[in-house]
């Protein structure tokens, strides 16, 4: 069985910083990591694998899957470290333009180049954009079932037994592979892969296609095909008061704690 991952990479937002107006991110120089949604999507491809290890006969392959830059090449090694057994990447300029339709295209295109997968794994958002709109598409680009929001997730023989979070209550489904999945970070607890892991990571098998080794050109994926235009990423306006606290500590205490109460902070 190949389970193939679609990881997106994105920025470490606990590094952010902004420029003076304190809403425009400095994005320039900000590391880069694997986003947090489709680490527990990997996490889950690796347990499957490690459980059908311990039955005989029964193989799972685990496909690293992301599209992007060239800088990719360094945080997919994380995804190898953690389990996956290959990566694959779609590395193209074009790929900068690129909205959660043409991700999607390229990504599809890169699974039937693979030969197909019994099981495709999400997260159900990303990090930075949180469209949740690529496993939806990436479903209907394959023709394949799609379920969403899962936080629990099983395969039994050509089943995929699923519960889904509807907030107030959980619905359990079930369909049959393939299909495509798109998982919640309730779903499990990604692992730390050890240092033993991380230098194997090097060893294993990736390979790097561009856009042309998929058959499509880059006025099919950005630039003019691009459906989403971002104006503006800004954080959302705050105001501040200012205030400023002089004189003993003491006192300072006493009148933040008195500022506290006033703005209905403490009560």
């Amino acid at each position: 069985m190949r389970i193939v991952v679609c990881l997106k990479q994105v920025y470490d937002l606990a590094q952010l910083r902004y420029k003076s107006d304190g809403r425009t991110p400095l994005l320039e120089g900000l590391p880069l990591q694997l986003g947090s949604f489709e680490k527990n999507a990997l996490e889950q491809a690796v347990q499957f694998k490690e459980a059908a290890s311990r039955e005989p006969g029964s193989e799972v392959e685990v496909v690293a899957l992301s599209a992007g830059s060239a800088k990719l090449q360094e945080s997919i090694k994380e995804a190898l470290a953690m389990g996956a057994d290959r990566a694959v990447l779609v590395v193209d300029p074009a790929l900068g333009g690129a909205d959660a339709a043409g991700t999607a295209r390229v990504l599809a295109a890169a699974i039937q180049k693979l030969g197909g997968a019994d099981l495709i794994l999400l997260g159900e958002g990303s990090d930075d954009e949180y469209t949740g709109q690529i496993p939806s598409r990436l479903a209907a680009l394959l023709d394949l079932p799609q379920i969403t929001i899962v936080r629990s997730l099983e395969l039994e023989g050509g089943l995929i037994r699923a519960a889904r979070d509807l907030e107030h209550e959980l619905e359990i489904v079930e369909c049959e592979r393939p299909a495509v999945v798109s998982v919640t970070s309730e779903l499990n607890t990604p692992r730390l892969p050890p240092l033993s892991a991380i230098l194997k990571a090097g060893r294993k098998p990736m390979d790097t296609w561009n856009l042309h080794d998929l058959g499509l050109s880059a006025d099919s994926v950005g630039g003019p095909a691009a459906q989403i235009e971002v104006l503006s990423n800004l954080a959302p306006a705050q105001a501040r008061k200012n205030v400023m606290l002089e004189g003993e500590v003491d006192r300072q205490v006493e009148a933040l704690l008195a500022a506290l109460e006033r703005e209905g902070v403490l009560p």
